[in-house]
């Protein structure tokens, strides 16, 4: 049997809350293989991580969501802070309680969510100023406040408080201010972190699509030595290209021993192509959102399986899948396509069925991905993905094409 030889292996940042071991590297491109260890047990990177926004996965139960092989989730501490609320959660013991979760969770700062889904929100160099969704009291959110809320949580890993501004901005002095902020914000989130002895604080690299920038607050980052290290402000309209450069940029900064996390991404050739850029860690509400739409993640592409030719499909959602859903015998339920497009549009039954899969197919994506790192047959993982995805190799989105050149692999010229 094929083992991989242990490289490197350390506890980050003096914390003992977490130990990052680098298993493999690809030797052609950036890509990485490794075991993050946090207090509630080992994650196998790279890993895509489902988002629970409100200590719950659309559809799913705690049950359902370990069946799929997850060991990290994501929570939103925003949602959480407003509602159950943080007397509810130290009253319980935190979000593992309160959800029945046994294995790790991740939290958000709750800023992105303020600036994104509220209209009246104000930033000062204080914190974020917005008005309650629910009686419109005017409210503040500041970095010891988010850290309050997160310890309450008590998240495995924990976001700082960033200044968040869409990449699109043309506003080059406002991104300075964001970035420069991002990183005053993170001093204050380290001097307010009660528990560092059981839960991680990563730190956030901002910058927009400034290189330059990026290179600055990655640098200012670093020295704040936190345990993990997130590179975000992405994901928010940006050419695909531009989003590249950036990941390839900062991941060309970072230390080889600690976890790399790019926050917002979920589409599968977002996946592939950024873990060949040398990230580790991905999350987004795409696969459960997609789902209740009637969309299934395939190999060959979404597919929507409320469309009238599945309504004598009686093959499984995916061909070969191995998840609850498709899977037929002892332990699957065998679920036909048929059966979702009856059900689409009336039951809830069939977004729920569409969820697990989803879920399912980007984690097992992710574990194909590590085993072909740790066997060194990345970059033929990559032209396979991509052959499955597109039947012409001229369909090829360029970004891709592009972006995995400069890391050595050309999916036009093999």
């Amino acid at each position: 049997m094929w083992t991989a030889k242990r490289m490197a292996s350390t506890n980050i940042g003096s914390s003992p809350a977490l130990t990052f071991e680098l298993v493999a590297r690809c030797s052609t491109t950036r890509a990485r293989a490794s075991i993050l260890t946090l207090p509630h047990g080992p994650v196998q990177l790279p890993i895509f991580m489902p988002v629970a926004t409100q200590a719950s996965l659309k559809g799913l139960t705690p049950e359902q969501l370990e069946e799929t092989s997850c060991r990290l989730c994501l929570n939103n501490t925003y949602h959480l802070g407003l509602k159950p609320g943080q007397d509810v959660l130290d009253a319980i013991g935190g979000a593992h309680k309160l959800q029945g979760w046994k294995h790790n969770i991740l939290t958000d700062s709750g800023g992105f969510q303020m600036v994104s889904l509220l209209k009246l929100a104000k930033i000062t160099e204080e914190g974020v100023r917005f008005l309650s969704p629910h009686d419109g009291s005017p409210m503040l959110l500041t970095p010891e406040h988010s850290m309050s809320l997160q310890n309450s949580i008590g998240s495995d890993i924990m976001m700082q408080l960033d200044d968040v501004l869409v990449t699109t901005s043309p506003d080059a002095a406002r991104m300075r201010e964001a970035m420069e902020r991002s990183v005053r914000w993170l001093d204050r989130c380290i001097a307010a972190h009660k528990n560092p002895t059981t839960q991680n604080l990563f730190c956030i690299i901002q910058g927009g699509l400034d290189l330059p920038m990026r290179r600055e607050c990655t640098r200012e980052m670093l020295a704040r030595d936190t345990p993990g290290i997130a590179i975000g402000g992405l994901s928010g309209g940006e050419a695909k290209a531009d989003y590249c450069r950036v990941v390839e940029t900062c991941t060309e900064l970072l230390p080889d021993l600690k976890p790399r996390y790019v926050m917002g991404i979920g589409y599968p050739e977002d996946l592939v192509v950024s873990v060949a850029l040398g990230a580790d860690m991905f999350d987004c509400v795409w696969p459960t959102r997609t789902a209740r739409f009637g969309n299934a993640i395939t190999k060959n592409g979404v597919i929507n399986v409320r469309n009238w030719r599945y309504e004598n499909d009686f093959g499984p959602i995916e061909e070969g899948c191995g998840c609850l859903c498709c899977r037929k015998g002892e332990g699957g339920l065998g679920v036909t396509r048929a059966f979702i497009n009856h059900n689409a549009g009336k039951e809830t039954v069939a977004a729920h069925l569409l969820s697990i899969h989803n879920v399912w197919y980007q984690l097992n994506l992710m574990k194909e991905i590590r085993q072909a790192v740790i066997e060194d047959r990345f970059p033929a993982l990559i032209r396979q993905f991509f052959g499955d995805l597109y039947d012409d190799k001229s369909k090829y989105p360029e970004w891709a094409v592009e972006s995995l050149k400069r890391v050595g692999v050309d999916l036009i010229n093999e």
